[in-house]
């Protein structure tokens, strides 16, 4: 059942904000940025992102919001627009966008405004989105995120975007073309679910910048459990605005590409639809200020329609709704106000949880790893808990931990497409074959072959598989040395390059010896007994 909030009615007054447009620069090397050519055009974006709130009803009904539920079985009387049917304001989804806009550093109007924007679709049964133009619930926040540059890609490059408003607003319902019969359907279910809207300022300069940020803005609305942002689910899509100029010049024209519901797919249109301004540019021709889609196909874009301007939409208050009011502390509630009823700015602030840039800097300076490692385990769901889990029960060394977590547990979950909370292998599974390789029992190489036997086999132990098909190191001195005398006697011509100065030579006689007894052999004594043997 929905909650209520209680509203107050104060003198409302309009707002209206001026926002400075930040030059941008292009910088698709990803390189500390530097001064541009001033007579070269570079891209400037900015972004409106669209987050669904994580909610079990929608914004101003009482109606459940679950994803492919069956065609229009989730509509309540005011989601179909029926006469007579007034809205009701969600509590959590307040909370949800109050606590989004305080994890990213803006200030909470503890006044804001509802809005009517009008326009005439299908899935829009009353012709009018509810939402907030004047007065958004937050402004003024900045999204830090960071990107890997460098020769190697191993340089942390941190970047900040200007969030110019983060406001709350109704979502349309889905328009289902039918090509085959030439008739369009209209599902409702969606049609009312509360979202977010996060409108940035055009301080990017490229798609990759733009990807970054949004999978940062991503990590961050999935730890406050705000928003699930399944971009595959509609649950996050991205409105990318796209223009070029001239360095120390004005913007040039922009165009809006819709609906982008895919990081790899944003960065790909923003890119394409850069290099097309600057072409269209080149040519002597005009650059449209239009809305167009991102063809994921072909890797175009192609035009939508014209765009639409303020005047077009003809904002006016919504007369439903009075101005919606949050308290910064319980002090701040006004007499007769039941706390349950409001939202209180302080109580969420203390209940933020450790943010991604936050948590990957803890494991930096905790674990010693590198911080390409740190983006990894924390993009993966669920990969930074496994990875203290493993340290916990095991003495190796958080560096050698992070190798098998990044490279072999990541590498068998993407190869099948699974989570890991789906790895069949537990946090306390693999230290216990971690450990089994720092003790000396099994070598490296044997380590990995019974990480694959886990794999096969969930529930056997690295213990048991190790006994099983004895894969124990080999450490029998005579047997060793039975073995290397037959390797060295069969490469005399390895032997004499060695006994003329070629050390690194040895490592390949060692290869020989690990393949003859399967990756087993104890490479230490390996490789003293053959440096006696070719000395």
């Amino acid at each position: 059942m929905n909650k209520q909030i209680s509203l107050l009615y104060p003198k409302a007054s309009c707002v209206i904000r001026r926002i400075s447009t930040p030059r941008a620069r292009c910088d698709s090397e990803l390189q500390p940025r530097a001064k541009s050519d001033p007579q070269q055009l570079v891209g400037v974006v900015g972004l409106e992102v669209h987050a669904q709130i994580n909610s079990n009803t929608k914004l101003f009904s009482g109606s459940s919001v679950r994803f492919s539920a069956p065609p229009n079985s989730l509509v309540s009387p005011f989601d179909a627009s029926l006469p007579g049917t007034l809205p009701v304001l969600n509590k959590r989804c307040v909370e949800a966008a109050v606590m989004t806009a305080l994890a990213l550093n803006c200030t909470i109007n503890k006044k804001s405004l509802f809005d009517r924007k009008h326009y005439f679709y299908a899935d829009l049964p009353a012709g009018y989105q509810i939402t907030q133009q004047r007065r958004p619930i937050a402004v003024d926040g900045t999204l830090t995120y960071s990107i890997l540059g460098g020769k190697k890609r191993s340089q942390v490059i941190r970047r900040t975007s200007t969030i110019k408003q983060i406001q709350l607003e109704q979502d349309s319902g889905k328009s289902l073309h039918d090509d085959l019969r030439s008739q369009t359907l209209i599902d409702l279910n969606r049609a009312g679910v509360g979202l977010m809207e996060l409108v940035m300022e055009p301080d990017m300069s490229c798609g990759e910048e733009a990807a970054a940020a949004v999978r940062e803005l991503q990590l961050i609305l999935q730890a406050l459990g705000t928003c699930q942002a399944n971009m595959s689910e509609g649950q996050l899509r991205v409105d990318a605005n796209v223009s070029v100029h001239k360095p120390g010049e004005p913007l040039g024209v922009r165009t809006e590409v819709k609906n982008i519901n895919s990081v790899r797919f944003l960065s790909r249109a923003i890119d394409y639809e850069i290099q097309r301004h600057i072409q269209v540019l080149q040519r002597g021709g005009t650059v449209q200020n239009e809305t167009r889609a991102f063809d994921s196909k072909s890797g175009e874009t192609i035009p939508m329609r014209d765009k639409e301007g303020l005047q077009d939409y003809r904002f006016m208050p919504e007369p439903n709704l009075p101005p919606l009011i949050v308290y910064e502390d319980n002090a701040s509630l006004p007499t007769g106000i039941d706390a349950c009823q409001a939202v209180v700015v302080q109580e969420i602030r203390a209940g933020l949880p450790e943010l991604p840039s936050i948590k990957r800097d803890r494991l930096v300076q905790t674990y010693g790893i590198l911080p390409e490692h740190s983006f990894t385990l924390v993009n993966e769901d669920g990969l930074v808990e496994y990875f203290e889990a493993v340290l916990k029960a095991t003495t190796k060394e958080p560096r050698k931990v992070i190798g098998w977590v990044t490279n072999e547990l990541v590498g068998h979950l993407k190869q099948r497409d699974m989570s890991v909370s789906q790895s069949p292998i537990s946090p306390s599974a693999l230290a216990e074959l971690l450990e089994r390789q720092e003790s000396g029992h099994i070598s490296s190489s044997v380590a990995k072959q019974v990480f694959q036997e886990m794999w096969r086999s969930p529930g056997k132990t690295a213990s048991q598989i190790i006994q099983e098909q004895d894969l124990g190191l080999v450490s029998d001195a005579t047997q060793l040395h039975s073995i290397c005398q037959k390797v060295v006697d069969s490469h005399p011509v390895e032997v004499h390059a060695i006994r003329n100065g070629n050390k690194k030579v040895l490592n390949k006689l060692m290869g020989l010896v690990q393949k003859e007894t399967k990756g087993r052999a104890d490479p230490v004594l390996v490789r003293a007994i053959l440096q006696e043997k070719t000395s």
